[in-house]
């Protein structure tokens, strides 16, 4: 088998969804009935965060997408996850940036629409204003959560 075939057989593998998925379609009222929890699989872990799973199981291999809804006026200190993963802001806006240290000149504002990634270990952080954000995100698990030891949390 060519490379160039055994390169297109793993990409289908990787993804395709399972066999056993089934097709969703969420409306905004279908997403805020589903269940709540706090701060769950692959989140910061910040007291007043919930997350919803939309789909997959963010504690499992396997692809997911999770909603983080984060309060105003919180802080998200620099940390990482072992996974590569996907978002987009859908309300409010997200103060996001990379590093090692929330460090206030590295954030770049993201209202609703904006899109970002979030690459396996790559050290990044986070916080909103005066308004809640609620942003999605979407990875391949398990994930996690590792603070950077130079920006703990609560600081």
């Amino acid at each position: 088998m060519s490379r160039l075939r055994i390169a297109a057989v793993l990409i289908g593998l990787m993804t395709a969804a399972p066999a056993t998925a089934e097709r969703q379609r969420l409306d905004p009222s279908d997403v805020a009935a589903l269940a709540k929890s706090g701060a769950g699989a692959g989140t910061s872990g910040v007291a007043g965060i919930v997350t919803t799973v939309l789909a997959g199981d963010p504690t499992k291999a396997g692809p997911y997408t999770i909603a983080l809804s984060v309060p105003a006026d919180t802080r998200i200190a620099a940390h990482t996850h072992r996974d590569d993963r996907s978002a987009i802001v859908v309300s409010g806006t997200w103060y996001f940036g990379y590093g090692a240290m929330a460090d206030p000149a590295a954030i770049k504002p993201l209202p609703p629409g904006s899109f970002y990634t979030e690459s396996a270990n790559d050290p990044h952080f986070a916080l909103t204003r005066e308004t809640p954000v609620t942003v999605y995100i979407s990875g391949f698990g398990p994930t996690d959560t590792e603070y950077v030891a130079a920006d703990p949390p609560g600081t």
